[in-house]
């Protein structure tokens, strides 16, 4: 089975429960697999917030589908993408998706393990590094630790604390972090990032609704920044159940 690109010149294949999702930026589409893992809102809330300026290298850590790549690429004038992600299968499918949308040459989807990325790319090369992490520090329970979905949301193959130092490491002095994670972690997020250096510039709270507390926090840091951090006003996410707010319909590009 095969689809065409956004851009109508790459043609590829599709696996087993795989299926192409419009992206709605740029004619972008990007393959997915309903029973592995789907980009989830987070990743699109990250991608909105992440700030990439003319000619910077820009890496993704743990970029699962390349959501983050991509729509980035979408929006910015960087010089070049990078995806670092250790599933093969996974790595696999967003290099496809990076074809299906003839952006070979701008994003690149390279196999790797994130407690490796200073080993793998050197020290002090990126402008902007973004990461998704997995949330869950318990991985304790979990029926099949190997499985995909595991690995995206628990810690099972990487903490905080190698996402952090990984990152503190390939990203230039000057250069920003950002990051999307759970707010009860936010005072182990933080001593983390000041510990390698990396000083908070600015946090924005995600809710779901108005009324409910947050269930996401946005981080941007910048590696040996002056100590000040802007709380930005918060980000409400539905205004009715099924409805996006203004807010949410705008970063999604509608």
């Amino acid at each position: 089975m095969s689809d065409e690109g956004g851009k109508g010149q790459f043609a590829v294949e599709l696996k087993e429960n795989e299926r192409i999702d419009d992206l709605q930026r740029n004619g972008y589409k990007i393959i997915q697999n309903k029973d592995k893992f789907c980009f989830g809102m987070d990743a699109v809330l990250l991608s909105g917030f992440a700030q990439v300026k003319p000619g910077d290298q820009v890496i993704d850590l743990g970029t699962g589908t390349g959501i983050i790549p991509i729509l980035l690429e979408a929006k910015y004038e960087g010089k070049h993408y990078i995806g670092l992600e250790i599933q093969e299968e996974m790595a696999e499918m967003a290099d496809r998706s990076v074809r299906l949308n003839g952006l070979e040459g701008k994003v690149e989807i390279v196999k790797g393990d994130i407690r490796r990325a200073r080993e793998l790319f050197g020290l002090s090369v990126f402008d902007v590094v973004t990461c998704n992490p997995p949330y869950m520090n318990d991985a304790h329970g979990l029926k099949n630790p190997e499985l995909p979905k595991a690995i995206a949301r628990h810690e099972v193959l990487c903490t905080l604390e190698d996402v952090v130092r990984e990152g503190a490491g390939i990203l230039k002095p000057g250069g920003h972090f950002f990051m999307v994670h759970r707010p009860h972690r936010l005072i182990e997020i933080i001593s983390a990032l000041v510990r390698y250096k990396l000083e908070p510039k600015r946090i924005k709270m995600v809710h779901p609704f108005v009324d409910k507390d947050a269930n996401m926090v946005l981080i941007e840091a910048v590696r040996g920044g002056k100590s000040m951090v802007k709380v930005e006003p918060p980000l409400v996410v539905y205004r009715d159940v099924g409805v996006y707010t203004d807010e949410i319909y705008q970063v999604y590009g509608y």
